[in-house]
């Protein structure tokens, strides 16, 4: 309200800070004068009367700046889905929200990444709801179970201290996706087989079924049952555990029929019902071998009728008398063990009255076989002893002997002739060559017969009948023969077995066995399956021939006939190859040449490889065995001859000078292509042209003049000797060719290039110096030499001389003329024209070109070192140099040349100045080091040792400058000291890589509001606690030319009085000045506990001391605000209305731009540097007398030292608070920040 009195409360600012950082309030702008703000609480006061009639409404706008970031809301997500969720399900909803207005409020939501990263493409969010979905289908099992998502909302951005930011925040979200019952059962282990025993007791477990439910943490209980067999009843299975029981005892010879496999169709079927509405089941084959125990008897079967039928009791008939061997007529019997195996193994034997007269075939019988009674002695078959006689079988079980069966045989014996012919031997082996003759008689094999009737009546025959297409008998002798040589082939059939009978008159028998072994002979040929070996390789070092030759030998194996050896036949290249005799391992021996080989052979080397067997009349097979040596480049072009010589007349351009020849032994047209070029002596003048000869030798290099060359013999080159050379691109030969020019006198005498003379400066008495020797290419010629003009080079410029130096005599002898005295350091270079005549010359001109002599003067050493202009003052040290440290420098050069202007620096003398301009020697506590940049010499200064920091004044140093001749000239240099307290902090709300980029123009700031020289000592991050905006402390020294420094009060106060560069500086972010830091040092741990001890005792004394103070402070702050206001009314001559204001600028004025201290936390003062604040004070160094009057100018002011009115302390107030109190500041704040600071 209008009516509102001064001082009184009008209305109250509420902000708060996102990051709890304590708030400072005010108020700017055009009608900011009316209120005062507490910048603590924010309460705002009527500072001036207000007239509603003649004012407006005030309207204060607080604008936003985007300095809050979005939150979610809640911090993070969690929910749990079924993997069969619906693709485009909306599974949960994202929120965050932001403090800020407008677009930096509105946020926008994405996803920034998916784990498992597979899951990416699955869920999407929308930017403006923050609805999550489902894009994909999920699978627990085939995919993954668990999914994190990072959101990311980020709002529309805005402006921040200036720049335009862009808010965002992440949170993250868990999607635990669970198993649903939706797979079927799964067998595992497959196939299933097992073997069981015939017999096993009922209740026996034999196999186990296992199925799991591939559904995670939702598996169903699974139950088993058998669905399906090829024999029921046999098995059974528990449906709980898919256990496997024998049901009922079994044989396993009942099921030969299936081969005793009993096949079972097993079920695995869940218990609850799926997402399907069904039991979910799978079926799977078992298969059940039975196995056989032996517990089976062998058995007899009489198979005369079929089927067989069982019986122990047989009878049958043979004559009497029959041979041995002989099986019994009228028998059919089988014997048979059902079992399997080696359970079906057993053996048969004779038993009974009559067993020796015969024998059992067979003795040993696996499973079954036909059994035959033979007859084993004929002599005790005889009708006349017995007429039947009786033996028993006995089959016994191999692995059993309890099981064995018995039958009887009754044999009726038949009254025949009593003898039969009779073999000397049952078996007969014999031998014979194989392919022996046809007729060849193997051998005499006869059989007797007693009967008087069958004495040589005997006829022989061979079984079987096959058998005589090959050999056979003669019917009456007994004479083995060959019927077939062809086919008595050892390597088709290595032995005959043939039965040999005998019958007599009555048709008795007599057989014996004939065993013909065919012996080998040699007549098979080595074979070698491949017509021809064709191999590649290379010529040279790297090529390796390994080749293995096979060939096989159907004679006798491990005999010499099928034994083979491997040789190379002798040919042209044989002996360039090795062959092993024994594995045919064919090799080279050492490396091949293709040029050794005939070129129209194309590289190819033929062998002749046989193979020979070691039997009698040896038999060999041979093979080709082309061998490729491809050709490498191996051989170097040669040329015909190494050196020739032509000649071709001057002035014919593109004149034949003749022909070079050169071949290349390789024998492909890659590797033996040529080509000529001229690698020397050629001056650009010759070509060479590559062409083959004719007749395919080689290849000619034809040399001509180039065609745009015009050969001259005068101009000194009356012959060339070119270097040709003849390349096959990786080879190459050099042959010499000397070409010869023919002379046509044409030519002008010419003079030598580049001539130059050395004559030294200030001599006299020389005489002639140099003589010029033009050359005539005629062989008559008489010369005349004359001077055209001359140059000199003067102080870097080319003119007309001054002085004539020089004459030049007909004769080309040039003469110090001694008139004039030879300067230097005038003119350093002097350049004669000239051209000589040829009185002689018939044809064109009868000059030469123009020509120069260069006269170079010679420097001697006559000028001593001159010091470049300096103002004799450097920037000084801090009390802490350190030896070596650079401190000034110093410039000189020497006018002479070369050694004559080397120059070493040396500080002569070091004399120290106080301040009261008292002079003192001192030690050489400086030392100066030489180096040089082109033709300026400098020596910096530096110091030897730790400079004394108790005196204040400078150092006038004497350097002297001397050059290699000893001319030396001195200066002197004054360096001033500077102690540490000069370093001034410079406290910026930017980052250092901002400062470190923006420093050039900070400098320029700086030094144009304080007209110092500013020295950068470090740019830093100040330590502080996290912030929204970063703080850098830039610390450096302010010194004028004269020595003196700035402190930070006055480096403050200066900048507080230039509104352009205090600006300049403000947008950079400098918002407080301080002392500079003070050097960091090695901390002594002892120091560390002793310093711990003591400030343990001062945190003591300090809680005892704040009590008393704390009464006190109150009363004291109220009387400081009083005299603050009083001082206020304070006005100078040259002020606008202007305060003093404690703690900040002394003298404040209308559009300052004051440098901020930092603002003193109330509640944390103690009051303790009251008393004795430096703050409000302005300091100068003890060279303030010499403060520059640059200064003194552009601040129309004397430098003094302005005393504040009379305080009981110094307290330092808020400068915020001063500011408040100023008439119409117009300063805006530049920067916002979560933590409000006044800024320029």
């Amino acid at each position: 309200m209008e009516d509102l009195q001064i001082d009184e409360y009008a209305f109250a600012i509420i902000a708060s800070d996102p990051e709890g950082d304590e708030l400072t309030y005010f108020i700017t702008g055009q009608n900011a004068y009316y209120f005062n703000v507490d910048e603590n609480t924010g309460n705002v006061t009527v500072r001036s009367e207000m007239d509603r009639e003649t004012s407006k409404t005030v309207t204060i706008i607080l604008e936003d700046a985007n300095d809050n970031h979005p939150v979610f809301n809640p911090p993070s997500y969690s929910v749990v889905v079924p993997e069969n969720t619906s693709v485009n399900t909306l599974l949960f909803q994202v929120s965050a929200t932001d403090a800020d207005i407008g677009l930096a409020k509105t946020t926008v939501y994405k996803i920034d990444s998916v784990v498992p990263s597979s899951g990416f493409d699955l869920f999407s969010v929308s930017e403006t709801t923050g609805q999550v979905k489902l894009e994909g289908q999920l699978n627990s099992t085939s995919k993954s179970s668990f999914y994190q998502i990072k959101f990311n909302a980020s709002d529309k951005g805005g402006m921040l201290n200036g720049e335009y930011v862009v808010q965002s925040n992440v949170a993250f979200g868990s999607i635990t996706v669970i198993d649903v019952p939706d797979l079927d059962p799964q067998f595992i282990n497959l196939p299933y087989s097992v073997t069981v025993n015939e017999h096993t007791p009922v209740g026996t477990s034999v196999f186990q079924v296992q199925a799991i439910d591939p559904d995670t943490w939702v598996n169903a209980k699974i139950v088993y049952s058998i669905q399906d067999t090829n024999v029921p009843d046999l098995f059974m299975i528990d449906e709980n555990t898919g256990d496997i029981f024998v049901k009922k005892i079994f044989d396993r010879e009942e099921f030969l029929d299936i081969n005793a496999v009993v096949t079972l169709r097993v079920m695995a079927q869940e218990t609850t019902i799926n997402v399907h509405g069904v039991f979910a089941n799978t079926l799977t084959n078992v298969e059940i071998t039975i196995g056989d125990i032996n517990d089976n008897k062998p058995e007899f079967y009489d198979c005369t009728a079929q089927p067989c039928v069982p019986t122990t009791v047989f009878i049958g008939y043979i004559d009497e008398h029959s041979p041995p061997g002989e099986p019994v007529n009228g028998l059919n019997i089988l014997a048979e063990d059902s079992d399997e195996g080696s359970n079906s193994r057993f053996t048969l034997k004779l038993a009974g009255p009559d067993k020796d007269a015969f024998t059992v075939f067979p003795q040993s019988v696996t499973s079954n076989s036909q059994v035959e009674i033979q007859v084993r002695n004929s002599k005790d078959v005889d009708y006349e002893a017995n007429k039947t006689m009786i033996v028993k079988i006995v089959a016994t079980d191999s692995s059993n002997t309890y099981w064995h069966s018995t039958a009887t045989v009754t044999i009726e014996i038949n009254d025949i002739n009593d003898n039969s012919p009779a073999f000397q031997h049952e078996i007969n082996n014999l031998e014979v060559e194989e392919h022996s003759s046809n007729g060849y008689i193997i051998a005499t094999i006869t059989a007797t017969d007693p009967d008087t009737a069958d004495v040589d009546n005997i006829t022989y025959r061979l079984l079987p009948q096959n058998i005589h297409k090959y050999i056979d008998v003669h019917p009456k002798n007994g004479s083995i023969h060959v019927v077939n040589d062809t086919l008595l082939d050892r390597e088709v059939i290595p032995s005959i077995t043939a039965t040999l009978d005998a019958t007599d008159s009555d048709n008795k028998l007599g057989r014996t066995i004939l065993v013909i072994t065919l012996l080998d002979i040699n007549d098979m040929t080595p074979y070698i399956p491949r017509k021809t070996y064709d191999e590649y390789t290379s010529e040279g070092p790297k090529g390796k021939v390994s080749v293995t030759i096979q060939a096989t030998d159907r004679d006798e194996e491990g005999t010499d006939n099928s034994r083979i050896q491997y040789n190379i036949i002798d040919t042209e290249f044989s002996d360039n190859f090795t062959i092993d005799k024994d594995t045919g391992l064919l090799q080279n021996k050492g490396p091949l040449d293709r040029e050794a080989i005939n070129i129209s052979l194309n590289g190819e080397i033929r062998l002749n490889v046989t193979a020979t067997d070691m039997g009698v009349e040896q038999k060999s097979t041979d093979v080709m065995v082309i061998i490729t040596v491809e050709d490498i480049n191996d051989n170097a072009p040669q040329f015909g001859n190494k050196s020739y010589v032509f000649t071709v007349k001057e002035s014919e351009m593109g004149a034949f000078v003749g022909s070079v020849f050169a071949d290349d032994a390789d024998q492909t047209m890659t590797n033996n292509r040529i080509s000529f070029r001229i690698t020397d002596g050629s001056f650009g003048n010759f070509l060479v042209i590559t062409s083959a000869a004719e007749d395919g030798s080689g290849y000619i290099g034809n040399i001509s003049v180039d065609r745009d060359v015009e050969l001259d013999y005068e101009q000194g080159r009356r012959s060339y000797n070119l270097k040709i050379e003849a390349t096959d691109m990786v080879s190459t030969d050099l042959a010499d060719v000397k070409v010869i020019v023919l002379d046509v006198n044409d030519e002008r005498p010419v003079l030598p290039k580049d001539l130059t003379l050395h004559v030294p400066e200030n001599t006299t008495g020389l005489g002639e110096v140099g003589k010029i020797e033009a050359q005539d290419p005629d062989t008559n010629s008489s010369l005349i030499y004359e001077l055209l003009s001359m140059q000199c080079h003067c102080n870097g410029t080319v003119g007309p001389c001054d002085e004539e130096w020089f004459t030049l005599e007909s004769t080309g002898a040039i003469i110090v003329n001694e008139d004039f005295v030879i300067d230097y350091e005038t003119c350093d270079q002097v350049k004669l024209e000239v051209h000589v005549v040829d009185v002689f010359t018939e044809k064109g001109e009868n000059h030469s070109v123009a020509g120069y002599v260069t006269i170079n003067i010679d420097d001697i050493n006559d000028n001593a070192p001159t010091f470049i202009k300096s103002d004799g003052v450097f920037v000084a040290l801090s009390e802490n140099t350190q030896q070596g440290t650079s401190v000034a420098h110093v410039s000189a050069t020497d006018r002479d040349s070369g050694n004559n202007k080397l120059i070493k620096f040396e500080v002569l003398s070091v004399q120290f100045i106080d301040t009261n301009n008292d002079q003192m020697q001192t030690d050489k506590l400086f030392s100066v080091e030489t180096t040089a940049v082109q033709d300026i010499y400098r020596g910096d200064i530096r110091c030897l040792g730790s400079l004394d920091v108790s005196l204040r004044g400078k150092y006038l140093v004497t350097v002297e400058a001397k050059d290699t001749g000893n001319l030396a000239t001195a200066t002197h240099i004054e360096i001033y000291t500077i102690d540490k307290s000069y370093r001034v902090g410079l406290r910026f709300e930017n980052s250092v890589e901002y400062v470190s980029s923006n420093l050039a123009e900070i400098i320029r700031a700086l030094s144009g509001a304080t007209g110092a020289i500013v020295h950068i000592l470090e740019v830093v991050a100040e330590s502080t606690k996290q912030r929204a905006t970063e703080i850098t402390l830039l610390e450096a020294y302010f010194i004028y030319p004269n020595g003196s420094a700035l402190d930070s009060n006055s480096v403050e106060r200066m900048l507080q009085g230039d509104l352009y560069f205090g600006g300049i500086l403000g947008k950079h972010g400098l918002t407080y000045i301080e002392l500079g830091g003070t050097e960091k040092k090695d901390v002594d741990p002892v120091f560390l506990i002793l310093l711990s001890l003591v400030a343990g005792l001062v945190i003591v004394l300090m809680i005892m001391i704040t009590s008393l103070v704390c009464t006190q402070r109150s009363y004291k702050r109220k009387l400081k605000a009083a005299k603050a206001m009083s001082t206020a009314a304070m006005r100078t001559e040259n002020q606008t209305s202007g305060v003093v204001v404690p703690g900040t600028n002394k003298y404040t004025m209308e559009g300052a731009n004051p440098v901020l201290n930092m603002n003193i936390d109330a509640s944390t003062d103690l009051g303790f540097d009251e008393e004795a604040s430096s703050d409000d004070k302005m300091s100068l160094n003890s060279l303030d007398y010499n403060m520059d009057t640059n200064i003194m100018d552009k601040d129309d002011m004397q430098m003094m030292v302005i005393q504040e009115e009379d305080e009981d302390d110094d307290y330092i107030e808020p400068l915020s608070a001063a500011l408040a109190q100023r008439g119409k500041n117009k300063m805006e704040p530049m920067r916002g920040t979560p933590a409000p600071v006044l800024n320029w």
